[in-house]
């Protein structure tokens, strides 16, 4: 029996139709109910696919349970991805973002925010370019800077680009922040930022997230712009937790 049936079923049992025992209905019977039911109750319809929906919801919500406890060390440990903040910080963010995501440019002052007025915070950034070919090669100059040292300077750099992040203007910001062009292109193809990419992708599948910026602040999934007070609500749980 597929699950909207299910759905209606339950609903109309709820309603008063009546039920054979289960092992005694074909699915033609249950069809022939469900449609009975639903000419006679029309609402049942909306009923049934708020059922759906609340069952969805629930399914996601244990699979990224599932998914935090298996991943909790890579999400928050992985020594590559890159660290802001207080690196031996009590409570940690884990931000999934894109360069070229509007949302994420506005998210970056509410982090600046919370780390300067946090300092048992650490923030761990995925980089996850979703939005074209420009934040692709935003996120790998991004992670290659930190083989000079300015990965977080370079970050905000091209979280104030105005326009599309692309070749060009980031190798312009590349340029102002005085980082060396030739060594930042070469370090763009190291096997570390494949595989920071890589499982940027992955964990980002794992936890069901479907865009920019999402967050994990705990057992907290937080996808979207957050404003900066609900961040630090969310902040100050996990440490109520502990």
């Amino acid at each position: 029996m597929n699950r909207v049936l299910a759905g209606l079923m339950a609903i109309s049992v709820s309603l008063g139709a009546p039920m054979a025992g289960a092992g005694e209905l074909s699915e033609t019977d249950v069809k022939r109910l469900a449609l009975e039911a639903i000419l006679e109750n029309p609402e049942i319809v909306m009923q049934a696919v708020e059922i759906l929906r609340q069952q969805e919801e629930q399914e996601k919500a244990a699979a990224a349970s599932s998914v935090l406890n298996d991943q909790r060390e890579l999400l928050e440990r992985d020594p590559n991805a890159p660290v802001i903040g207080n690196p031996e910080g009590d409570v940690t963010i884990v931000e999934f973002f894109d360069y070229n995501c509007p949302y994420c440019k506005k998210a970056a002052p509410v982090i600046q925010g919370v780390i300067g007025e946090d300092d048992g915070l650490r923030v761990v950034y995925r980089e996850w370019p979703i939005l074209g070919e420009g934040s692709v090669f935003a996120a790998r100059a991004a992670l290659a800077a930190r083989k000079q040292g300015k990965y977080e300077e370079f970050h905000w750099a091209l979280m104030d680009l105005r326009g599309r992040a692309n070749e060009a203007t980031v190798m312009k910001a590349a340029r102002e922040l005085g980082l060396d062009e030739d060594q930042l292109r070469a370090d763009m193809n190291a096997p570390e930022v494949d595989a920071h990419i890589s499982v940027s992708m992955e964990l980002a599948s794992q936890l069901g997230f479907s865009g920019t910026p999402s967050f994990v602040i705990g057992d907290a999934l937080a996808p979207g712009l957050i404003p900066q007070d609900e961040l630090e609500r969310l902040v100050e749980n996990v440490r109520k937790t502990r």
